[in-house]
């Protein structure tokens, strides 16, 4: 419970102004922020500065760059990103949502003034001729015209109003967690877009490479048939393997031009339209040094566990309104106005009329009602608790898990690069022998079978050791902290399908 002075100033055109002093409590449990996991790392053994295997190093409570994903050092991704954070819809949903959570804080502010309401009723009436005349004049029937202004306010003794703006507050938070959450989540999924892309373009060029030697040496024993060193036989199986090879290219180039197509969706563009940009791996660059937020940095970093706080705070909030519900309330109410036959003479000062009036309402029976709410609000504080606590361990978690990957990753890279060479050489000696004359069909076949994987291995080796990289700038909040300038806001025309800046909406 927190006890505050507030002072109410309200002023109108009427000349109405008030200044009212009140020396209040607001029950209920004032908001007290979770305390920070007890652990100093993520993985049972500590991170190790570098690795000469990965060639990335490690360094711990170094902060993330807002734009983290320049540092791939690739313009195209830039110009999609920079696209995408400008025409995204679920970014500007978000958005949206975010300035109507604010103005139900504004509205709900609005409470703490007085209700001034004017009114102005002309009638004109017949009374019955069994009642004595409602005017001192006796005509029947009459008009009657009333002018009045009434002012109502409400005491927020024990800060019922003021849990309720604080609950709104908590959740305009939530909402503005979740904009973050979802440009962290728009950013790094166009950067694992691009790297998929890059990968199928790199496993497509493969596979036409190795479908080049194949053919090639689908020719030479061609020519070796006819010359009569070969049999047909083995010219049969390197037509299948050639076959073989061929039919791996139409779903990699349908993954390519859907993943394509899920770039352009992000960019908040059609298909037939949007950014152009072509990835490709040899064109990314990897991020050497990668920062480690330290667990006491997370929870103030990830938007999920901000959102989760910003509900735990709303839940307590919630419980100083169901205790407020309990109290007694008090009001106070006034009006005022003038009343006359004729409109002419209707501010005359002899047809000035006001009263003033206090309430105060408690609350006798409600067959537990009130009781059982305030129990209920606090169950929905613990549940957000229990909540709160599960989204801080999922994303230690989430960070411990991309930290793992990205130490396995340089080791499958370097397994990978190792299998393709020994591949690449096998299929040298296959190939010599196969245009010798000493052919070989079997081992030749198991030879370019063997380099395919292996090539389109450290394709994918690559791609992952980009992709786990984005992932970790994102497992660690992505550096929303650092931004400079507002993101930009947009409203739509639904009519038109035409979007437009805020500012031009209000003029």
């Amino acid at each position: 419970m927190s006890c505050v002075a507030v002072r109410w100033l309200s002023t109108s055109t009427t000349a109405l102004a008030a200044v009212t002093l009140l020396a209040s409590c607001a029950v209920g449990p004032d908001f007290v922020h979770p305390a920070a996991p007890e652990i100093i790392r993520y993985t049972r053994k500590p991170l190790p500065a570098s690795s000469a295997a990965s060639g990335q190093v490690f360094v711990e409570g170094r902060d993330i760059p807002q734009e983290w994903w320049t540092l791939f050092k690739s313009p195209a991704l830039d110009a999609v990103v920079e696209h995408a954070l400008q025409n995204n819809p679920n970014l500007q949903s978000a958005l949206a949502t975010l300035r109507a959570a604010k103005e139900n804080v504004d509205a709900q502010q609005g409470k703490y003034f007085p209700l001034v309401a004017a009114n102005f009723n002309p009638t004109r009436q017949r009374t019955a001729a069994v009642i004595s005349p409602v005017l001192a004049s006796g005509p029947n029937p009459f008009d009657l015209d009333t002018a009045q202004l009434t002012v109502s306010y409400s005491f927020d003794i024990w800060g019922l109003n003021r849990r309720t703006v604080e609950s709104l507050e908590a959740l305009a938070d939530v909402q503005h967690f979740q904009f973050e959450a979802a440009y962290l989540t728009l950013t790094t999924n166009i950067v694992v877009a691009a790297v998929t892309e890059a990968s199928l373009r790199g496993q497509v060029d493969a596979t036409l490479s190795l479908i080049a030697t194949v053919t090639k040496m689908r020719d030479t024993l061609k020519r070796q048939l006819d010359a009569g060193y070969a049999n047909r036989s083995d010219l049969a199986a390197q037509e299948a393997a050639l076959a073989q090879a061929r039919a791996t290219l139409p779903p990699l180039r349908k993954a390519l031009a859907q993943n394509h197509d899920l770039l352009l969706a992000l960019a908040g563009a059609f298909p037939s339209e949007g950014p152009r940009g072509t990835f490709r791996l040899v064109d990314l660059h990897l991020p050497v040094d990668l920062p480690v937020s330290l667990p006491s940095q997370l929870i103030e970093q990830r938007p999920d566990i901000r959102a989760a706080e910003e509900q735990l705070h709303s839940a307590s909030a919630q419980i100083g309104v169901a205790t407020a519900d309990m109290l007694p309330t008090f009001t106070i109410s006034a009006n005022g106005g003038y009343m006359n036959t004729a409109l002419a003479h209707l501010l005359a000062p002899q047809n000035l009329f006001w009263n003033v009036a206090g309430n105060a309402t408690q609350t006798v029976f409600d067959a537990g009602t009130l009781y059982h709410q305030l129990q209920g609000a606090k169950d929905t504080y613990q549940a957000a608790a229990w909540t709160y606590r599960s989204v801080v361990i999922g994303a230690a978690q989430n960070v411990a898990d991309t930290l793992r990957a990205l130490q396995a990753d340089a080791e499958a890279l370097r397994a990978a690069a190792d299998f393709e060479r020994a591949a690449k050489t096998s299929l040298d000696l296959a190939n010599q022998q196969t245009q010798s004359g000493n052919a070989n069909v079997l081992l030749l076949l198991n030879a370019q079978q063997a380099y395919l994987q292996a090539t389109i291995q450290v394709v994918q080796a690559r791609a992952a050791r980009f992709s786990d990289t984005a992932a970790l700038f994102q497992a660690l909040g992505g550096g929303w902290w650092n931004r400079e300038e507002p993101p930009v806001e947009k409203v739509l025309d639904v009519r038109t399908g035409q979007a437009g800046t805020l500012v031009e909406r209000d003029r």
